[in-house]
């Protein structure tokens, strides 16, 4: 007979969303169940955020030390041992997953079960011989690398974001399928590793940033030697003598040695039984109000399989949300006007609200954008990391729309901007700020200084100083 566990919360899904949900539950007193049928960490841990950034560390670190001639100290050409790339990134996963490990869960009286979950009915999932009769469902199984219906694919090897990370075989000419952020980042990684790269993408590179930063970061990345090819179609994958040729619909022939997949992402259902559960699925992953409520009452969905922004911080965003409304009973809703994104190349571009090509599409009038380029930028100079600028989009009466900024640690400049955002401030309380000097912190606060610029420096002011200046 199977057994029957009744919890307050049962989460499927061990990943960032799913953990964040059963980790704050169960301290807060709430008997709590959690079902992951593979690694705890989910994607994030095992094959994304933090393999991915570990590999650009490399990357940056054979970049510098190539530089160091510039800045007075040569060195002589890196050599590059994949292995050992290979494990230092292992090392970094091992030295985090203790915090998302069955015996810190444990520990925080949350009940494991390492199986795969399928609803059996709208009140019930089952777990292997468990039935769990939980109060409220959490559904965060996140995503899994979409594979394209390409002829001749399935039949060669190819590396996705779930195994190019133990890759320890040197490369010596990597294809990526796919100029979104994962393909970008890893081909500019790879490139500075020693291998030649190829992007092809069926649109443009970058395709949901700010098209003018994004124009300048692909520029760079052309300068590093990454070849990119958008807006082509791929007819069909060969196998070569000594590795793979994709062959494009004019029938143009690209060879390389290794081949990586990075065409988006597709939510993990299937193995769900949703159907039993009465939970709707949509194009895009799992229906959801902006309360992450499914279509079953006692069901939330969170993170990648929830349908929305396919990032870590979003999932982590959603357990706040499926928190109040699962535990507390209160309304909490998802409002995406404030999410920052990063795409991790270097330059890092990182975007908040609005992007200039979305504010015009959303008809909001009398449109001004303000920019301070890090050229203009003294901590930038000092550290030869001149690329790229801080543009934002503001309406004439002072409100932020969006900003994106381009350029050395990007991802930390935007947080300004968000909090700026999210708490509904103007202009001014960046214009205004006082920041430290040297940092490329200025370079925010001058960016939006230059909103005031057109009024402050007019002749009406010049006509007013004169004025003020007679008067003694």
């Amino acid at each position: 007979m199977s057994a029957v566990l009744t919890p307050d919360l049962c989460v499927i899904g061990a990943g960032s969303g799913g953990l964040s949900v059963a980790a704050a539950a169960a301290q807060m007193g709430a008997q709590v169940v959690l079902v992951e049928r593979g690694a705890m960490g989910g994607d994030c841990l095992n094959y994304g955020c933090v393999p991915s950034k570990s590999l650009l560390a490399a990357a940056e670190l054979a970049v510098a030390w190539r530089r160091g001639e510039e800045l007075g100290v040569p060195c002589p050409e890196p050599q590059v041992d994949f292995a050992a790339v290979a494990d230092s990134i292992a090392r970094v996963v091992a030295r985090i997953a203790p915090h998302d490990s069955v015996e810190r869960f444990e520990g925080l009286g949350v009940r494991v079960l390492h199986e795969t979950a399928r609803f059996a009915d709208p009140r019930t999932v089952r777990a292997g011989g468990t039935a769990i009769r939980s109060r409220r469902f959490v559904i965060a199984t996140g995503s899994a690398p979409t594979i394209p219906p390409i002829p001749g694919l399935a039949a060669v090897p190819y590396f996705t974001n779930e195994t190019i990370f133990a890759n320890r075989d040197r490369l010596t000419h990597l294809i990526v399928i796919g100029g979104g952020p994962v393909g970008v980042e890893i081909a500019q990684a790879y490139r500075r590793l020693g291998a030649a790269v190829t992007v092809l993408d069926a649109g443009r590179l970058l395709p949901r940033e700010d098209a003018e930063l994004a124009a300048a970061l692909l520029a760079s990345l052309a300068q590093e030697g990454v070849a990119q090819r958008p807006a082509v179609a791929i007819a069909r994958i060969e196998r070569t003598g000594t590795g793979i040729a994709a062959v494009l619909g004019t029938g143009e022939r690209i060879e390389g040695s290794h081949l990586l997949v990075a065409a988006g992402r597709t939510p993990n259902t299937t193995a769900l039984d949703l159907d039993a559960g009465g939970i709707a699925v949509g194009p895009h992953g799992i229906v959801v109000d902006r309360r992450l409520r499914t279509t079953n009452r006692r069901a939330f969905a969170v993170g990648d399989v929830a349908g929305g922004p396919q990032f870590t911080h979003v999932a982590g965003y959603h357990a706040g949300i499926v928190i109040r409304n699962a535990l507390f009973r209160m309304p909490a809703r998802v409002d995406y006007r404030a999410l920052p994104w990063v795409t991790y190349t270097e330059p890092e571009l990182a975007q908040v609200g609005l992007t200039e090509a979305a504010a015009g599409a959303a008809r909001h009038s009398k449109l001004r954008v303000v920019r301070w380029p890090f050229a203009e930028n003294d901590r930038a100079q000092t550290e030869r990391e001149t690329a790229g600028e801080v543009k934002a989009v503001v309406r004439r009466d002072g409100r932020i729309l969006g900003a994106t900024i381009l350029g050395e640690s990007a991802g930390e400049l935007i947080l300004p901007w968000a909090l700026a955002l999210s708490q509904k401030l103007r202009i001014g309380a960046l214009a205004n700020l006082v920041v430290p000097y040297p940092t490329r912190g200025e370079a925010s606060k001058r960016a939006a200084g230059e909103f005031y610029r057109p009024a402050l420096f007019s002749p009406r002011t010049r006509a007013l100083v004169r004025l003020l200046a007679r008067l003694g």
